[in-house]
């Protein structure tokens, strides 16, 4: 039988990122931003990114605090996005983003309000354009094109100055309608966003090759017709750079990008979890050797600008900074129950207005009898 003659219309490669291998060696020249000064600042973010996590954890577990997800062995994805942004830029986080809000400025006190249940820690003090902590999966990025549109109209329309939208997701979001809509739209209209996916290999118990076929989820991207590159998540001078210069490439009309920032989740997936029932114990501890702070804090040591005893200042100096956060949020005054209802609605519809007045009768916990 006759073959048919095929012409090649198209290909693809995927390029890979790394500045810093697991044992803490530099695998090529630091970009000119990796100063001993900014190096340290990202440990240190990183640190406080973990501490925040622990301590959300056992406050979660002992009734103070809502549902809480770790970033724990993330920690170079959420700070190394942070620390790329200027202030003006938009942010569009989904909700394992403890590292990225410490770098846009946001309180440790906000974040815990959050998990808290109290939807006025999302009402950033530093960040107030940035867009709240999203739960529902994948909806963020759809906002986050929609943002890059309006700033891409606002600078071509009104003379606004160039500014960038940043968003976040997890790999199982790239699984999901909304994810394929917004890279489409985004890469159609050549919108200045930058889609940061943490393929931390879980999307809660579901693992990453039960997910999709694709070798990489960088690749996703070329159907959108949009720039991809993939980094090595554990390395926050590669997270880093990676977006700094994608943020910059959709500042000057570069168009967007997507970063495929390749890590592990160490943790349960939140605190309603438990990842020992479903996640092998040899990979968990494989991964851990790779994480993030390790591997940092090695190269620190070997360019002889950290040891034993700067480490344990640097704890302590956390430690005092989380109690004083703890303090704060502890003390942070509860709002009214009916809050639930004021921000829905202009005008509250009459199904629910016997609900409104039930609730308004319920005392805030703590408020005397």
């Amino acid at each position: 039988m006759h073959k048919p003659r095929l012409h090649l219309v198209a290909s693809f490669d995927i390029a890979h990122l790394r500045y810093l291998d697991e044992q803490g060696h530099a695998t090529q020249a630091l970009p000119d931003f990796a100063t001993p000064d900014t190096l340290l600042s990202l440990y240190r973010q990183m640190a406080l990114a973990r501490l925040v996590d622990d301590r959300a954890v056992k406050l979660q577990r002992t009734g103070q605090l809502g549902t809480y997800p770790s970033s724990l062995g993330q920690e170079a994805i959420g700070v190394g996005t942070g620390n790329a942004l200027r202030k003006d830029d938009v942010y569009c986080p989904y909700y394992r983003e403890t590292g990225a809000l410490l770098e846009r400025g946001v309180s440790i006190a906000e974040i815990l309000a959050i998990w808290g249940g109290d939807e006025r820690g999302q009402c950033f003090t530093h960040a107030a354009a940035d867009f709240p902590l999203c739960v529902p999966i994948a909806t963020q990025l759809l906002h986050a094109a929609g943002v890059a549109f309006a700033l891409a109209y606002q600078q071509r329309e009104m003379g606004a100055k160039a500014r960038v939208a940043v968003t976040s997701a997890g790999d199982g979001a790239t699984s999901k309608g909304d994810f394929y809509e917004a890279i489409n739209l985004a890469g159609v209209w050549k919108l200045p966003v930058v889609f940061v996916i943490n393929n931390n290999q879980w999307a809660i118990s579901v693992p990453l090759k039960a997910q999709t076929a694709a070798c990489t989820i960088a690749q996703k991207a070329v159907a959108a017709g949009i720039n991809c590159l993939q980094v090595d998540g554990n390395d926050v001078v590669a997270v880093r750079a990676a977006v700094a210069d994608a943020v910059e490439r959709a500042r000057t009309g570069g168009g967007p990008m997507l970063i495929e920032a390749v890590s592990y989740r160490l943790s349960d997936h939140t605190t309603a979890d438990d990842a020992s029932r479903y996640c092998p114990r040899e990979e968990l501890e494989q991964a851990r050797t790779r994480e993030p702070l390790r591997r940092l804090r090695l190269y620190l040591e070997h360019a002889g600008l950290w040891d034993d005893g700067r480490e344990e200042e640097l704890q302590r100096e956390l430690a005092e900074i989380m109690e004083r956060e703890l303090h704060a949020y502890r003390e942070w005054e509860t709002d009214a129950p009916t809050a639930m209802f004021d921000h829905l609605y202009a005008r509250l519809p009459e199904a629910l207005l016997e609900q409104y007045d039930e609730v308004a009768t319920v005392r805030p916990a703590g408020d005397e009898a």
